[in-house]
């Protein structure tokens, strides 16, 4: 895959130059700053864009901006976001603004190179990958509406880990149930939600937006019930 990085820090840009190279990607820019990032994407055509929240030279909100824009500009183009912290506000407006494929993850998850480098896959691959921090944050500011009161407790806690990212087979190994368990849960998430096929077939995206815009219970991983 090739990959564009925008990371003010140098220590962690040439870390993730470095683990991506290794793992076999190719990093065809690694900017400091967003100044010339339009141009730098235009002329590489990246296949996945990483940004850091904060950048040069206010370092407030030039990267979430950045994403934004490439997301408005670019409908196609898988983008990642890296924050040392929960900005809420930041990824309510990246999550709402739109696009294709996204990630947003914590600094400290680059740190699990195995579950960094499978997020950095999945999100170039067209998914939606959210840290379950972020998850968790979002949902503590956010009311729940009609549609997510229908859903029992179990099919919260298995809409909480889709809109982490996580596989069918995943969410079946963190709740300790069976995959096809999990395939009856999903279905009647979407039914309860309202949420019909279309054309791109992507409901576990819209599901999970539901799930950040209108609150639930961040996923717990006790028995059943």
């Amino acid at each position: 895959m090739r990959i564009l990085i925008c990371e003010d820090s140098v220590l962690l840009r040439e870390g993730l130059v470095r683990l991506l190279d290794d793992a076999g990607h190719e990093v065809v820019a690694a900017l400091s700053d967003a100044s010339d990032l339009d141009e730098t994407v235009a002329v590489s055509s990246p296949d996945l864009c990483i940004l850091d929240v904060r950048l040069p030279p206010t370092y407030s909100d030039e990267g979430i901006r950045a994403a934004v824009r490439l997301r408005a500009q670019h409908p196609d183009l898988p983008v990642l976001v890296l924050s040392q912290y929960v900005e809420e506000r930041y990824a309510s407006d990246l999550i709402s603004g739109g696009g294709g494929a996204l990630g947003y993850l914590l600094k400290d998850r680059v740190a699990d190179v195995t579950e960094f480098l499978d997020s950095v896959a999945r999100i170039g691959g067209g998914a939606t990958v959210l840290d379950p921090e972020v998850v968790a944050q979002l949902l503590s500011r956010r009311s729940r509406d009609e549609r997510m009161q229908r859903l029992t407790e179990r099919e919260r806690q298995v809409l909480a880990l889709i809109a982490e990212g996580k596989s069918n087979q995943a969410i079946a190994a963190t709740l300790f149930v069976s995959e096809a368990s999990v395939e009856k849960h999903i279905t009647a998430i979407f039914q309860k939600l309202g949420l019909e096929q279309d054309e791109s077939g992507n409901r576990r995206v819209q599901a999970a937006l539901v799930h950040l815009e209108h609150g639930g219970s961040a996923p717990q991983t006790g028995a059943a019930r």
